[in-house]
């Protein structure tokens, strides 16, 4: 059966695009596939039929029809997989920039899941179901770089305590607008979804701790080359932690200005460094990878 859901528009979201309002509050669900469902005529703001850009009000009543779910199959697909570790327990992948993690409603193909389906098999963890089996953690899409696969629960289990403890080592270079005065600084502020834009995540005032360490690697005359150390990992948070010190990442379509000079589409950001205690050996293993030809040709250009 098809799932009828209800949402009153609230003052401070009003002026939103409709699509832009539904991708917030239907979290998982991409924007391409609600502007199909709003195509298809589902969803209703005040019994009437409205388009994508029309601009939610106040007290707007939105009553969308979201068709029931396909028998869902994930499939596995031979994409080829740069593995930098692999043993019984888990895998170490360094994903490339524009791979999507997992499948999601209206993108179900060419994911990092299809692709490490076809290579393990039936080999992996089943905590977080057909979508995310053995997704321990996910990187954004246009962020490139080391993740963690689980190949089965008891690992899956033991990585998700750790980051839950922050006792897993996490660190990323990007490139970022504007040089920094500071060698290190260090940023604890909260984030949550931002109010005004249900796409971004914000800091406010009721979010969820999050903290980031900032050290400068190298600076240029308009840009700084930094690595950043996550103590917490939150949705976008490098991203936001930066722009909220006045230095956005280069490329960053979100939080960074609209127009670059250097035309970078997509966030200049690598997960550069994975450590923690090894599911079945109880011991510490780290991994490292290099930054990737993209990267380094943009920090060329900047040179």
């Amino acid at each position: 059966m098809d799932e009828i859901r209800e949402f009153l528009v609230l003052e401070e979201e009003e002026g939103e695009r409709l699509d832009v309002y539904l991708s917030g509050q239907l979290g998982d669900m991409s924007r391409s596939y609600i502007q199909k469902i709003i195509k298809d005529k589902k969803v209703k703001v005040n019994d009437k039929i409205e388009k994508a850009k029309y601009l939610v009000k106040e007290e707007d009543k939105i009553v969308i029809e979201i068709p029931a779910p396909k028998l869902l199959e994930v499939t596995p697909q031979n994409i080829p997989l740069n593995i930098v570790y692999e043993d019984d327990d888990l895998l170490i992948v360094n994903k490339p920039q524009n791979m999507v993690v997992h499948p999601a409603p209206g993108n179900y193909d060419n994911t990092l899941v299809n692709a490490i389906l076809y290579h393990c098999k039936d080999n992996l963890s089943s905590i977080n179901g057909v979508i995310r089996p053995g997704i321990v953690h996910r990187i954004d899409k246009d962020t490139s770089g080391l993740l963690m696969i689980a190949k089965n629960n008891n690992a899956h289990n033991s990585l998700a305590d750790q980051l839950k403890d922050h006792s897993i080592t996490r660190e990323y270079e990007f490139i970022c607008h504007g040089v920094f005065k500071e060698d290190k600084i260090t940023v604890d502020k909260p984030l949550g979804r931002n109010p005004k834009d249900r796409l971004k995540m914000a800091i406010v005032k009721d979010g969820r701790r999050a903290v980031t360490h900032f050290e400068v690697i190298e600076r240029f005359e308009n840009y700084t080359l930094v690595k950043a150390t996550l103590e917490t990992g939150r949705t976008h948070q490098i991203r936001v932690h930066a722009a909220s010190l006045n230095h956005p990442l280069l490329g960053d379509p979100l939080y960074g200005p609209k127009n670059n000079k250097l035309k970078v589409e997509g966030q200049t950001l690598h997960a550069k460094k994975l450590g923690f205690i090894h599911p079945s050996k109880n011991e510490y293993v780290e991994f490292n990878s290099e930054l990737p030809t993209y990267f380094q040709k943009i920090l060329n250009r900047i040179r």
